[in-house]
């Protein structure tokens, strides 16, 4: 069979659209536009391309984006206090921390100091366990926009699929697990210590990988007619950006 390939950046223009109609009605009723802060530590590549896109996605709909780059040597208090002044701030809506943090800030810490209304990244205890008790507030942005990207692709009726996540991260491996929990799937979780990931691989009508590894999952793996997410971003020698997947052998299959 080929392919049928989600259109991610098709979706993503139509939700932009919406956005910019919504914000626009906004300002003929004279509110407040909203506004997200974004902030990156250090210089990981990686990070660098994520907030980038973020900031230039607000410029567009013509939302207020402020930005803070800051060195790796700043303190967790020195952090911690700018996070309060965006806490505070009535202009700014979200909060936005880049992962992952210099190894001498407490990731845990710095998240559960982000106003849980703000936490737009869902990644504040309150709101994961919302996500967990089935009733979700603000929700982790990769794995709700993987639902978001299969619901407008016409992909509906989840409930009983076996649904298999390589990857189990806070960011979107288990938040991912628990959206399909939430749609009735079956769940796996593959992580480092997985035992035989491709016995895995191979029986799952939807896959989503988030390990970090270029070509970790072979195409051959993959079930026939599967849905396929790969969400691995990994940068080779060359500069090309490839995902976890071998597209080219998944594109035969799923």
């Amino acid at each position: 069979m080929t392919a049928k390939i989600l259109d991610g950046e098709k979706i993503a223009k139509q939700i932009q659209t919406e956005i910019r109609a919504a914000l626009q009605k906004r300002i003929s009723q004279g509110l407040r536009v909203p506004g997200l802060a974004t902030i990156l530590i250090g210089d990981n590549p990686a990070s660098k391309i994520y907030v980038t896109k973020k900031i230039e996605a607000c410029q567009e709909l013509g939302m207020v984006s402020k930005y803070h780059e800051l060195p790796n040597t700043i303190t967790e208090n020195e952090l911690l206090d700018l996070i309060k002044k965006l806490n505070e701030d009535k202009n700014i809506d979200g909060i936005l921390i880049q992962l992952p943090l210099p190894t001498h800030i407490n990731t845990f810490h710095v998240i559960e100091n982000i106003r849980p209304d703000k936490d737009v990244d869902g990644f504040h205890p309150y709101n994961v366990g919302r996500l967990a008790n089935g009733n979700p507030l603000l929700r982790s942005c990769t794995p709700k926009g993987i639902i978001t990207l299969l619901d407008r692709s016409n992909i509906h009726n989840l409930a009983g699929m076996n649904a298999v996540i390589v990857g189990a991260s806070n960011i979107v491996g288990k938040p991912m697990a628990l959206e399909f929990l939430n749609l009735g799937c079956t769940v796996t979780v593959c992580h480092n210590l997985t035992k035989d990931v491709a016995d895995y691989v191979k029986k799952a009508d939807i896959l989503v990988s988030a390990a970090g590894s270029s070509n970790l999952i072979k195409g051959e793996w993959i079930k026939d007619g599967a849905i396929v997410i790969d969400v691995g971003m990994n940068k080779l020698a060359d500069g090309r950006l490839v995902g976890d997947i071998d597209f080219e052998g998944a594109k035969k299959k799923a």
